[in-house]
């Protein structure tokens, strides 16, 4: 696959005048119309072409915003964009106006300079974390488009993946930015909840719900990530390399085990790996996890009907199937069934953070799903001889990190069969956004 330009290298070629905004955009313009992963829902041409010649203008003038200046961005299709409609992949959206506001994660990409070329696809309402649920149809992966990318942010990791953007914004409720990125083999960062904002974001849960963003590498990740989480970052917020001394907890029980062989044997590659670079590896019990995870779909299933019923009373038939069936089926939840879910959460995550302290550790290192990249449109799959749902597969090990909160990132892992890529996920126990991707770039540096 090609990859993506890292944000170093193309930051470097605009600001020194080998490659303009214009030059760049009209690459990617080209790229994206020719597409053939289903990865763009809308391209926004004039205005991201008005916008790379007003930065290049800037740039003849002396003024330079930072790494995104005159860089072409794409977010996933529930961010409001002025000018644009946001869809949310569904048909029940088909007729929105396009937007007249949007939020301050995308506000601070424009002024830091990015230029929003377009609108990528996303699984119905970021409502499953395959990708193959859509108005649109199924995203393709690009490593063998008969599979899927993963979800919700599909178009976010499909259009990193095949070098069509350095950058694109996903959300990630569950799954939804770090389960693509590692079925697409990209970097994908969900932060600590609550430190980018949703608002201008179409919800799914509001209590879960994280804004993410995917990269071709660590490096470009925390440029983005410095400029998206300070106004006045400026892209060199970013942590010397190395991981000498840092603490990794890795989880021996059931629960974090991957399905497929071939993942675990990537983990504990990576394992090695930190270990070999001075990081102390220590075992980590969760007694808690089964009963954490369990309040997910709880929770998320709450929000999500709550947010629906409305539209779904009136304009049921526009829905999915899939979609429609998931929701109808949680319209007699009771009250109490949430908010028990959400006191077990607190509860229990705050359980999590307690055998994590004792054990001492700054990060956890484990699979980013029990799963690569399944055939497009199935459900279960056999491995050795066993039926290994996929849904719940792409989901599990994520989405307790969505429950408690704590930084995240996907990063590539080693792929001992040559086949599809894997996600190895580093948490943050004791380090930030900076930190976790400072230890994926010791997993990625040659």
């Amino acid at each position: 696959m090609p990859a993506a330009p890292s944000l170093r290298d193309l930051s470097l070629a605009i600001r020194s005048g080998e490659l303009s905004p214009i030059e760049h955009v009209r690459d990617v313009l080209d790229r994206l119309r020719a597409d053939d992963h289903n990865a763009v829902v809308t391209l926004d041409e004039e205005g991201a072409l008005r916008q790379a010649a007003a930065l290049t203008e800037e740039l003849a003038a002396g003024t330079w915003r930072g790494p995104l200046h005159g860089v072409a961005v794409g977010v996933k299709d529930l961010f409001d964009v002025i000018g644009l409609p946001t869809r949310a992949g569904s048909n029940v959206l088909a007729d929105a106006p396009p937007a007249t506001t949007e939020g301050p994660v995308v506000t601070r990409l424009r002024e830091a300079g990015a230029v929003i070329v377009g609108k990528l696809h996303t699984h119905e309402f970021a409502y499953g974390p395959s990708g193959d649920v859509s108005a649109s149809g199924p995203a393709r992966n690009p490593h063998d488009p008969e599979r899927i990318t993963g979800g919700s942010s599909s178009g976010s990791a499909v259009a990193v993946a095949a070098g069509h953007l350095p950058l694109t914004l996903g959300t990630d409720t569950g799954a939804s930015v770090r389960t693509p990125a590692a079925l697409c083999g990209v970097i994908g960062l969900k932060p600590t909840l609550g430190r980018l904002s949703t608002e201008g974001v179409f919800p799914l849960s509001e209590t879960c719900d994280h804004v993410g963003l995917l990269t071709g590498d660590p490096h470009s990740a925390g440029v983005a990530w410095d400029v998206l989480s300070r106004a006045d970052g400026t892209g060199g917020g970013i942590q010397l390399p190395g991981v000498s001394g840092v603490r990794v907890g890795v989880l021996p029980d059931p629960y974090w085990q991957a399905a497929d062989p071939v993942i675990n044997a990537g983990v504990a590659a990576a394992v090695e790996r930190l270990q070999k670079g001075g990081a102390h590896v220590v075992e980590v019990r969760t007694p808690m996890i089964d009963e954490l995870a369990a309040t997910y779909s709880e929770i998320v299933g709450a929000e999500a009907y709550a947010t629906h019923a409305d539209r779904l009373a009136q304009r049921h038939d526009d829905y999915q199937p899939f979609t429609a069936q998931r929701l109808e089926a949680l319209a007699d939840q009771p009250a109490r069934a949430y908010v028990d879910a959400l006191r077990a959460r607190r509860r229990l995550s705050a359980a999590f953070r307690v055998s994590c302290d004792a054990a001492g550790v700054d990060v956890l290192v484990l699979a980013t799903t029990r799963l690569r990249a399944t055939p497009i449109g199935e459900r279960k799959v056999e491995i050795d001889g066993e039926a290994v749902p996929v849904w719940s597969s792409l989901l599990a090990l994520t989405q307790p990190f969505n429950l408690t909160g704590w930084p995240a990132v996907s990063v590539p892992g080693a792929v001992s069969d040559g086949g599809m890529p894997l996600g190895v996920q580093i948490v943050g126990v004791r380090l930030e956004e900076r930190g976790v991707l400072r230890v994926a770039s010791a997993l990625t540096r040659s």
